[in-house]
């Protein structure tokens, strides 16, 4: 199987080491993989995405142009990336930010108050890792326990303190999709 991953928002977000996680992840599991930052101009609150193509399979091209999976994390990502996803791929939208629905039908959307989430456990700056945990646990792109080893190997040792607020947020997400 080929995971095609677009994980959007603004800079300050986390999506670039959401991806690089999931990246890492799929590394510890011996599968092919990808991972291609782009951000703009402004870094922390200018536009930011990140690609990941975790897959079974040599992994021909870092750019994705339909993507399976997508994680939005603000509106205009969502305006910008919806159209591209193939059908039948999966939409997660951190409903907490963004307030319009998904239009197509012909794509599985999971909405999830990521930010609210984040912030009801005083971790507001990890809604970007409430998501991931959701993708992992629907979409078992990685295995959930290889996303716990990945953490503790891309955490930086000046961030390690972090690691288990990282752990209860991605928990979080995968628990938000058992229900």
């Amino acid at each position: 199987m080929t995971y095609e991953t677009i994980m959007a928002g603004f800079g300050g977000q986390g999506l670039l080491f959401s991806g690089k996680v999931l990246a890492h992840a799929a590394l510890i599991e011996q599968k092919e993989l990808s991972w291609l930052p782009s951000y703009g101009p402004e870094m922390r609150g200018g536009t930011c995405n990140c690609s990941v193509i975790v897959s079974d399979d040599p992994v021909g091209s870092p750019i994705i142009a339909h993507p399976n999976i997508l994680m939005v994390m603000n509106e205009p990502s969502l305006d910008k990336f919806e159209d591209t996803v193939a059908p039948g791929g999966t939409i997660f939208v951190d409903s907490s930010l963004i307030p319009r629905k998904v239009k197509r039908t012909d794509v599985n959307v999971v909405y999830i108050p990521a930010t609210q989430m984040a912030k009801d456990m005083e971790m507001t700056s990890l809604a970007n890792m409430v998501i991931l945990g959701a993708i992992v646990e629907k979409l078992r792109c990685v295995k959930p326990e290889t996303v716990v080893d990945a953490l503790k190997h891309t955490i930086s040792a000046r961030k390690a303190n972090l690691l288990d607020l990282n752990l209860k947020a991605v928990e979080a997400g995968a628990k938000f999709i058992k229900g």
